[in-house]
């Protein structure tokens, strides 16, 4: 399940990072940046590792 959230924060950030270069998918991207910054914050919390 860990593993699992990160590998979501990575394809999330990966679609922020596409999105804001191409500047067509508008705020809905930035929701999903918003969601995997949380995602991350959430394991480092928990005390795991992100890596």
């Amino acid at each position: 399940m860990g593993n699992l959230l990160y590998v979501i924060a990575v394809i999330l950030i990966i679609l922020w990072t596409v999105g804001f270069l191409g500047y067509h998918a508008g705020g809905i991207i930035h929701i999903l940046l918003v969601i995997a910054v949380i995602a991350v914050l959430l394991r480092l919390i928990q005390g795991r590792k992100i890596f």
